[in-house]
C-alpha cells in the first residue's frame, strides 16, 4: 500500500558486492511508504511484496540512479561556494559539499578540483551510472 509502514532489512550494494548501506547486521528499518525515506524506484519494488518476502533485485543504471550526466559536472565560483555552502568550511578534493538551493532545499556535489577563483563539482548522484543490487527481507507490513 502506498502509505503503509514496512519493517524490513535492506541492503544496497555495488556490482562488485560492496555494501553501500545495509541493515542486515543490526536493527531493521521501519519506513513509511511515500514519505521520501527511500528513492521512489526502490519503493515501487517494495509495494507489492508481502510479509516474509526475501528478494534480491539487480538494477541497471536506468532502473536505479540513472546514467551519469556530463551536464551535471559544473564549475562554481569560489564566491558562490562561500555564499551557498556552509561558511568557514575547508574543502578537499573528493568532499561531498551540500549547497543551499532556492526555496530552502539542498543539493550536493562532489568536489573534483579547485583553483584560485572556482571549483569544479560533480552533481550526479554518487551511484549514477552504476548497476546496483537491492536485497530486502520484509518483516512486517502495517
Amino acid at each position: 500500500m502506498p502509505s503503509s509502514y514496512l519493517t524490513l532489512h535492506y541492503r544496497l550494494a555495488s556490482q562488485d558486492g560492496n555494501d553501500i548501506v545495509t541493515t542486515f547486521n543490526g536493527t531493521p528499518a521501519t519506513l513509511q511508504m511515500g514519505s521520501g525515506q527511500l528513492a521512489p524506484f526502490l519503493e515501487r519494488l517494495l509495494l507489492a511484496l508481502p510479509e516474509g518476502t526475501e528478494q534480491t533485485f539487480t538494477l541497471s543504471p536506468e532502473e536505479g540512479f540513472g546514467e551519469r550526466n556530463p551536464d551535471l559536472i559544473q564549475r562554481v565560483s569560489l564566491d558562490t561556494l562561500r555564499e551557498k555552502s556552509q561558511l568557514g568550511e575547508e574543502y578537499r578534493i573528493g568532499d561531498l559539499v551540500e549547497f543551499n538551493a532556492p526555496g530552502g532545499g539542498k543539493f550536493a556535489g562532489v568536489l573534483l578540483e579547485m583553483n584560485e577563483d572556482s571549483a569544479l563539482f560533480d552533481f550526479n548522484h554518487p551511484l549514477a551510472g552504476q548497476t546496483i543490487t537491492f536485497e530486502v527481507r520484509i518483516i512486517s507490513v502495517l
